[in-house]
């Protein structure tokens, strides 16, 4: 068994003086982030695994993440494909995890991360992931490289405003 856990950044600012890369946090960002990573705490999850985007926003968040699980933000694993990924980049990503791991984290970008969890459990639908809302799946496999095709069970949809 294995447990993904899909995070969008938290919210972000919208300087005009900045690319949309290089966008950070703004306040309520910063303040969400490490609560919605203590509510994953609280729940009793463990992460094994950190991957995100690169871009600053989803990067901050995921260090607010590894904060809260008193890991080294040095161990979160950047994949420059998740920047904008459409779903089929999510499922390659993946695929790609160390078999090691029996749960990850992956943090990115809308619209692609509202397209893929949508794909992942017929029975739940969701309009649009909110900032720093966090989803949650049991795969039913052993290799992270059997997930697109692996039985998965729902576990939970989160966000602040819940």
């Amino acid at each position: 068994m294995k447990t993904l856990i899909i995070i969008r950044h938290a919210k972000s600012s919208w300087e005009t003086n900045q690319t949309d890369f290089d966008r950070p946090l703004n306040d309520r960002g910063k303040k969400d982030a490490p609560v919605m990573a203590q509510r994953l705490v609280d729940r009793k999850i463990t992460i094994d695994t950190f991957i995100s985007s690169p871009a600053k926003r989803a990067k901050q968040t995921a260090e607010f993440f590894c904060e809260g699980y008193k890991k080294k933000t040095s161990a979160i694993h950047f994949i420059p494909a998740l920047y904008h990924a459409p779903a089929p980049v999510f499922f390659e990503t993946i695929k790609n995890i160390d078999g090691q791991y029996t749960t990850a984290a992956i943090f990115s970008h809308n619209p692609g991360i509202t397209t893929f969890v949508n794909e992942l459990v017929d029975a739940v639908h969701i309009d649009n992931m909110p900032t720093c809302g966090v989803f949650a799946v049991q795969i039913d496999i052993e290799k992270w490289s059997d997930f697109e095709n692996g039985k998965k069970t729902f576990l939970f949809f989160d966000y602040p405003k819940l």
